[in-house]
């Protein structure tokens, strides 16, 4: 069974940066680098929106993101992370690491796994 667990939320400064860590369990190295990660926020009364995913062949940012966040992972750490940066007050919600096994896109219906969520409130 699949566990991702974010963490690196908090509160920020509006212009500020945070950087998020989603580290996925029962994973080994070779299987983890072949999957799609990615980066989503839902803000209340919002639906979830994605900012940025990865695979081995591409990255995808949101309009939203793009310029100012960057997600890279570490494989051999099972561990994708999401670098926000010149962070706004529209940046604040709950952000959530998915894993897709097949479709790497900012569609949240395409992701099978979650994590728990990790708020992130700009100030």
């Amino acid at each position: 069974h699949v566990q991702l667990v974010e963490s690196g939320g908090g509160p920020a400064q509006a212009g500020g940066s945070l950087r998020l860590s989603c580290t996925a369990s029962e994973y080994t190295f070779r299987t983890f680098s072949k999957h799609c990660l990615g980066w989503f926020r839902q803000a209340p009364g919002k639906e979830r929106e994605g900012v940025a995913v990865s695979d081995t062949v591409t990255t995808t940012y949101a309009e939203s993101a793009r310029g100012r966040f960057v997600i890279s992972r570490d494989n051999a750490k099972n561990t994708v992370y999401l670098e926000m940066n010149s962070l706004k007050l529209e940046d604040s919600a709950m952000y959530y690491c998915g894993l897709s096994g097949r479709y790497c896109v900012l569609d949240r219906g395409r992701f099978n796994y979650w994590g728990q969520g990790t708020q992130v409130t700009v100030s």
